[in-house]
């Protein structure tokens, strides 16, 4: 049994090493790491990533599949929970390090199956949500940066104390059930304050990015 860390690198400040460290604190022991770098996850579909479809070609029965979160795993509802059932139909158990959620196809219970499609089906809708929110609050920000152009030039005010994959952590976390800011705030490596700064002005956080051209 082998365990397969998969990471989506889509910017600069979201790297392999920061995806794996992660993974590991959370108490993965990683064997291998495949991943797409400079792939969107909000346009190319799961099996479309040249990596990612490699995925199923190594992995084998009993083998574990690690993700950040099962927005990884698709640019969308349908993509992310086709492709978890399609692994679990192999045989591999999806794990996230993010809410630590484990997905396979042992159980033949038809009552914990139905939770645990209804559980993957949340989680998928709610990767979806999370992406849309984010665009949208990545146009709002570049808006308000592009209308202040010249008071940003002058002065963008504080670099953020945050990155763009620290932000991206955060808001993936904050979407998932029963957020803990303390916990989100520890494993993302930012303050309780910055975390709840961000929580309750994403729009402001993304426009703080831009104005810095993070």
């Amino acid at each position: 049994m082998q365990a397969i860390l998969y990471a989506r690198v889509s910017t600069a400040d979201q790297t392999l090493a920061h995806q794996r460290t992660q993974a590991e604190k959370a108490g993965f022991i990683i064997d291998q790491v495949i991943a797409d770098e400079g792939v969107s996850g909000v346009s190319v579909p799961f099996a479309d990533r040249p990596q990612a479809s490699r995925l199923f070609d190594i992995l084998r029965a009993g083998d574990v599949l690690v993700c950040r979160w099962v927005d990884r795993l698709g640019r969308d509802y349908d993509d992310v929970k086709n492709t978890i059932n399609a692994l679990m139909n192999k045989g591999i158990v999806v794990k996230t390090v993010i809410n630590g959620f484990t997905f396979d196809g042992a159980t033949k219970d038809p009552i914990q199956k139905a939770v645990r499609d209804s559980l993957i089906a949340f989680m998928a809708a709610t990767a979806q949500a999370q992406a849309e929110a984010t665009k949208a609050a990545q146009r709002a920000g570049i808006d308000h940066a592009k209308a202040s152009a010249d008071a940003d030039t002058r002065y963008p005010g504080r670099k953020p104390s945050y990155s763009r994959s620290q932000l991206d952590h955060v808001v993936a976390a904050l979407a998932g059930p029963s957020p803990s800011v303390s916990t989100i705030a520890r494993d993302s490596g930012l303050t309780r304050q910055t975390v709840l700064r961000i929580r309750d002005d994403l729009a402001g956080a993304e426009a703080a990015l831009a104005r810095w051209g993070l």
